[in-house]
């Protein structure tokens, strides 16, 4: 730590522990731990009638979004970050998780697993979500922006397509679990448009005949 050498002792040491205090409140600034916030599942109609399993893939997550610390808003070409916040697991993880927990409970008599869930039953659809927006946007509005595929296990049999999705809700407030807690209903609504594609899906017969 370099001192001018042209200041008296009672200057030096006041210096010096004006410096000590800045270094030790950076490194308690740095060891803080940050709150952590999870998106939570939300109930939603009962659908029945789905095929008998499901797939929910890992979402794929824009790179924007993927990142520790949670992105409170894209405003102004600039990510507005909550500092002191992150997400409690892998963003693209945690989306799947509770999509699947959601559509679980829309569609009774339906198997739905996660992608990676040590699941041996093969499925027989498959939904695909990719996420562009995860957070308030420009208008203060909680935003789930992407696209949702959801198909069949075979090929050539029945649509293919991906759907946009643009789903909004307003934010009474700027608080981190305000912006949470939207996102969670946003993803529930997000299953109700799932749960129903994958009910108009083509019915097939579960296994082959001799």
């Amino acid at each position: 730590m370099f001192l001018p050498a042209g200041l008296n002792r009672p200057r030096r040491y006041a210096a010096l522990l004006g410096l000590s205090v800045l270094v030790a409140a950076g490194l308690g600034g740095c060891g803080s731990d940050p709150t952590l916030y999870a998106i939570q599942p939300v109930s939603g109609q009962v659908q029945p009638g789905g095929p008998v399993v499901v797939e929910v893939r890992t979402p794929v997550v824009t790179a924007s979004l993927d990142r520790d610390e949670i992105v409170r808003q894209d405003k102004d070409y600039k990510l507005g970050i909550a500092h002191g916040t992150a997400w409690s697991e892998p963003i693209g993880d945690m989306i799947g998780r509770v999509l699947t927990q959601d559509l679980a409970q829309r569609l009774p008599g339906t198997t739905v697993f996660a992608q990676n869930d040590a699941v041996s039953t093969k499925p027989r659809a498959y939904v695909e979500l990719t996420v562009t927006a995860f957070n308030a946007d420009q208008n203060g509005n909680a935003a789930l922006v992407g696209s949702l595929s959801v198909h069949g296990d075979k090929s050539g049999i029945g649509p293919n397509l991906a759907y946009p999705v643009q789903l909004r809700t307003h934010l009474p407030d700027a608080r981190t679990n305000t912006l949470v807690a939207a996102l969670s209903r946003l993803t529930g609504q997000l299953a109700d448009q799932a749960a129903a594609k994958l009910r108009a899906l083509p019915v097939l017969p579960c296994c082959s005949r001799p």
